[in-house]
């Protein structure tokens, strides 16, 4: 599965990924911002990529002019009368981390899940002392949760409403970047996503969604343009 807009590219990470996400996530560079901070073994990789490579968790690869530069996620989705996930996000390549490439990213995963596949509450947990982390998800939108003040590990929560509001301008803005031959961006499906359930289960999403989406055959595999 990738999407694709704002000139980059979201690829939802495949058993091939895990050792590089591996050797990100043990650097001091990102590993100094995150809350679980031991060493990662290949074994409890392998561990964890086996419990996210399903339908309930999306993490991707953050693709730029070509380059891996970060993952972003979406994990613990439920979809339904609930329609919940937490998010999360970080850049691996330093010379990337205070360029728009974050920004774009985040844009590109939230509108797919609070738009198109209709989620309604998007959590994330930010430490306390990143003030940078923390004004950057203020920019797009979210707010601290009742009763976290005094929290290590903050949640905060955001909204369709609130998404919309306050990140239309930039939006607009960040539309110029994309491909003329699909202005809204798309997201393609390949034969893993099948095997996985994952394919169909959008496809039956998007019947109701409150955009137009074109579902079409290409030799690549499936694409969902919206």
């Amino acid at each position: 599965m990738k999407i694709y807009k704002y000139g980059i590219t979201l690829k939802r990470i495949t058993h091939d990924d895990i050792e590089l996400l591996r050797k990100w996530r043990n650097s001091e560079t990102v590993n100094s911002f995150m809350e679980y901070r031991d060493y990662i073994t290949v074994e409890m990789q392998e561990r964890w990529f086996e419990s996210v490579n399903n339908y309930d968790n999306f993490y991707y690869i953050i693709i730029y002019k070509g380059k891996k530069v970060g993952v972003i996620n979406d994990k613990n989705v439920e979809r339904g009368k609930s329609a919940i996930s937490e998010a999360g996000l970080f850049i691996a390549e330093e010379k990337y981390r205070n360029t728009h490439i974050p920004l774009l990213a985040s844009l590109m995963m939230i509108e797919l899940n609070l738009f198109i596949l209709k989620g309604e509450i998007s959590y994330i947990h930010v430490l306390k002392d990143n003030a940078q982390a923390i004004a950057y998800n203020k920019s797009l939108g979210y707010k601290l949760c009742d009763g976290q003040e005094d929290v290590e590990n903050q949640k905060y929560y955001l909204t369709p409403d609130n998404f919309d509001v306050k990140t239309a301008k930039i939006r607009k803005a960040a539309s110029r970047l994309n491909d003329k031959k699909y202005p809204n961006g798309y997201v393609l499906f390949e034969k893993i996503d099948y095997e996985l359930g994952i394919a169909q289960k959008f496809e039956e999403l998007v019947k109701t969604a409150a955009v137009n989406v074109i579902i079409t055959k290409v030799p690549e595999g499936t694409m969902m343009v919206y």
